[in-house]
This record gives structure tokens, sequence and C-alpha cells, in this order.
């Protein structure tokens, strides 16, 4: 369909607002959170294309900052949780109680949990049972909740950033397959460089802490995300994300030997959704109006690492997910001579 001069100076408008939103957003951010660029990007990067992140990484890092300094960023409702082994699942969505009312009638009221925020933080979240991380799963999924066969919707936009220590595994409860795959990306948190740590010691240490502008609100996000979601992307690039991902499956013709060997099952149509929605905000960002093949592999990582399931040779040598992704890309060319 043409457009009108009005609609493509409307457009131009559009993607120039959502650029400048979007990087004063990561400048905010960035004023609290030290040594952590990428990190932050990719979260924020997740939120824009309505996905949940996983974040993964030692104690210590920041990673509970970067979701308050976010909610305060964005003016969001905030919500920690804290998963242990006795976390039930009524802990998380809530539950009904018996009221009673001026006339002494009884009825069921419904009381909501900590689930019921915009950006809620799921802290160790490979510490509860697969029982009370089930009951996450449908919030992540549906965006709602089911409780006394009744419906409660959560309010938008919904984020879910969920966060799990490598270290210390004993005692905790991996996140089924099916569960890592509602992530959009897993996300890894490195320690910090030593210019960094200086940073953070003077900030953490000292009579001047920075405090985060409020710069947007939960309207402004959601018409962001319906922006990203008219970015158009060329049939040649779709066809290039849909490689890579076959690339991942072992029983794919063009696969990388590292795959062949190492991987047992490749990734799932939903890395392709979220590499492409993740390229339409990296476009957006850099104010033009189509993904490019460079917007597809700043998101590979993130989008795949978590999606990949090696088998127990890939295990027992611990072989790194982003290094079969990294052979993935080597051995996929951006377009197919016919």
């Amino acid at each position: 369909m043409t457009q009108t001069p009005d609609a493509t100076v409307n457009v131009e408008a559009q993607v120039e607002a959502f650029q400048k939103q979007y990087q004063a957003i990561e400048a905010e951010v960035g004023k609290v959170i030290v040594g952590h660029k990428e990190v932050v990007g990719q979260t924020i990067l997740c939120l824009m294309i309505g996905g949940h992140a996983l974040l993964e990484g030692v104690p210590g890092l920041g990673k509970t900052l970067l979701v308050r300094t976010l909610a305060q960023v964005l003016d969001l409702q905030f919500s920690r949780i804290q998963f242990t082994p006795d976390l039930m699942p009524a802990d998380i969505v809530g539950t009904s109680i018996v009221v009673n009312d001026e006339r002494g009638n009884r009825s069921f009221q419904f009381q909501p949990g900590p689930i019921f925020g915009n950006l809620i933080l799921a802290d160790e979240i490979n510490r509860a049972t697969p029982k009370t991380q089930s009951a996450l799963l449908e919030a992540m999924a549906e965006g709602s909740v089911s409780i006394a066969r009744k419906t409660h919707r959560m309010a938008e936009p919904f984020f879910v950033l969920a966060t799990q220590n490598p270290l210390e595994m004993e005692g905790t409860y991996p996140l089924p397959e099916a569960q890592l795959d509602r992530f959009a990306f897993k996300i890894s948190v490195s320690s910090p460089q030593l210019p960094d740590l200086i940073t953070i010691l003077d900030r953490t240490t000292g009579t001047l802490t920075p405090s985060p502008l409020t710069l947007v609100n939960a309207a402004q996000i959601l018409t962001m995300r319906q922006l990203v979601r008219a970015v158009p992307v060329a049939s040649h690039v779709k066809e290039y994300i849909g490689r890579l991902v076959l690339n991942t499956h072992p029983d794919t013709v063009a696969v990388p030997e590292i795959t062949r060997k190492y991987v047992r099952y490749g990734s799932s149509p939903r890395a392709a959704q979220a590499i492409i929605l993740a390229g339409k905000v990296l476009a957006l960002r850099e104010g033009r109006y189509n993904v490019s093949f460079a917007d597809v592999r700043a998101v590979l990582a993130p989008a795949l690492r978590h999606r990949l399931i090696l088998n127990f040779e890939g295990q027992a040598e611990g072989i790194a997910t982003d290094l079969i992704v990294k052979k993935v890309v080597d051995v996929t060319p951006e377009t197919v001579l016919v």
C-alpha cells in the first residue's frame, strides 16, 4: 500500500520518538547500573518485544538493582518474589479468602499475590519446586492466572525477569525445557572489570547515590511495542533467521559438526519469533525502518543459548551453547544462491 506524504511524516515522527525514548531509557538506567551495558540493553530489548528474560549470574552483581531501577525509570509497579523450596503457588498468584460484609453475609474474595504487577523479579527461580515454578508459567505464557475456575488477567505491560545462580546447584530444581522456552532471552551477567568495580565502590560507599528519573509510563511502553510490530522484515532476512534456527537441529543437512556431535534438541520456533521482534527493536533504535542481517546476529546468543539442549557428551565436556551459536552463524550464509 502506497503511503501519502502525511503518513510518511507521521511514521518518521514515530520512529524518531521511539529512538529518543529508547536511548533515554538506556542512558537513565546506565546512571545506576555500572559495567553491564550489554545486560541493560538486552533487558530493555526483551521488555520492548513483550517477552520475559532469564538472568544468570553469581550473587551480588546488581540483578535486583537493575530491575528496581528499570521499574523506576518506566514508572511501573515493581514486585519481587523470593523463590524458596517451601514457597507455594498461592504465595505467588494469590488466593480466595472468606470475608464478611456489613450484614454478616459471607463470600469469597480474591486476594491477588505479588505476581500482579508490571515488572516482576522472580529471584532464584530454580530454588522453588516444579509445582511452584509452574504457577508462574501460566502467567508468563497467557498473561493470566486461573484460581477457583476464574481467570484473572495481568495488567499490561507484564514483564517477568527471573534470576538463577549457576554455582549453587545443590537443592535446586532446574527449569524444564518447556518453561525455559517461555523466556525470550537468557542473559548472562558477568563480573565487572576493574574500572567498573572502582566506580561501583565509589557510588555505593560514598554519600552521593544516583537516583534515576521517571521517563515513560505503561501506556507509552505499549505504544512503543505496537510500533515494533509494524516494522517490516524482508523475506530474505526471514529466510536467514529460519536457516539459523534450523541449523541448531542435529538432523538438519547443513549443520556444523559441533551441532551434530553435541546437541540433542535444537531451538523451537519461539526463538525465531524473539529474534525477529528483537531485530525490529534494534532497527528502530538506530532510526531504521527495516531489519538487517546485523540486527539478527546481534540477538542470536540471548535468544538461542537456553533453547539448545545438549546431549550427554556435550554436557560432560562442558560445551558452551554460545560456541554452538557462533558455529551455526559461521556455516549459515545470508543468502542462498538458487
